[in-house]
């Protein structure tokens, strides 16, 4: 069995792992299997959005991404500006759909270039199994747009139900929930912080992530 199937499994079981047992929940035996990642996640939640660790067994090879930003697609937009780094896709007629703030186009944006990156290498989102996040306020806000955020995540993550296997719909903006841009059990260890300033001009999000390779020897 592969890691990613054992990921899998570790969200479906959700009796196994959001309530620990005692081997997991304390002792200092305990350790995943030398070719599986076991995600932890917290309980009484049918679709929590985040683990809440993730053990990494020995022998589990890992790729790691550098800090990826929105690629400048909107190239109607002013080069440095906020909006070009909004996917033209995301557009309807010229604007973004009601209620999508641009850090949740951002992440859009973003989220497609880390399947992207990870294609390159054989790998897909449900192979991810830690995520970091830095955002940066919008021009005229106080503080950065951490709810749009998560919106575009659950796009691309954790969007299926532990107790049926089956999408969660998500909204995009004001919207009602439709069915997700991409189903993913996957819900990778997260953190995200405030940043004054990202690398580059008219960036709202950087996002890099950590994902595992399957079992070399059952693929």
């Amino acid at each position: 069995m592969s890691h990613r199937t054992k990921m899998i499994l570790a969200a479906v079981v959700t009796a196994a792992l959001v309530a620990p047992p005692a081997a997991v929940a304390g002792s200092r035996y305990w350790e995943p299997k030398k070719d599986e990642t076991v995600s932890i996640l917290p309980a009484g939640q049918d679709n929590p959005m985040i683990a809440e660790g993730v053990a990494i067994g020995k022998d589990v090879a890992l790729y790691k991404t550098s800090g990826l930003g929105p690629g400048g697609l909107n190239t109607a937009a002013p080069a440095g500006s906020q909006e070009r780094y909004i996917d033209p896709v995301d557009l309807v007629g010229g604007a973004l759909p009601p209620g999508v703030t641009i850090t949740e186009a951002q992440g859009l944006n973003v989220l497609r270039r880390i399947g992207e990156n990870l294609a390159k290498v054989g790998l897909s989102y449900d192979d991810v199994i830690t995520m970091r996040v830095f955002l940066q306020n919008p021009a005229g806000e106080e503080k950065m747009d951490f709810a749009g955020w998560n919106r575009a995540y659950r796009q691309f993550f954790a969007n299926t139900s532990l107790s049926t296997g089956k999408p969660v719909p998500v909204p995009l903006g004001t919207a009602a929930p439709a069915a997700p841009m991409v189903t993913n059990p996957a819900r990778p260890s997260r953190f995200a912080l405030e940043i004054e300033n990202l690398p580059v001009n008219g960036w709202l999000v950087e996002v890099e992530v950590d994902a595992a390779f399957p079992d070399k020897k059952k693929r």
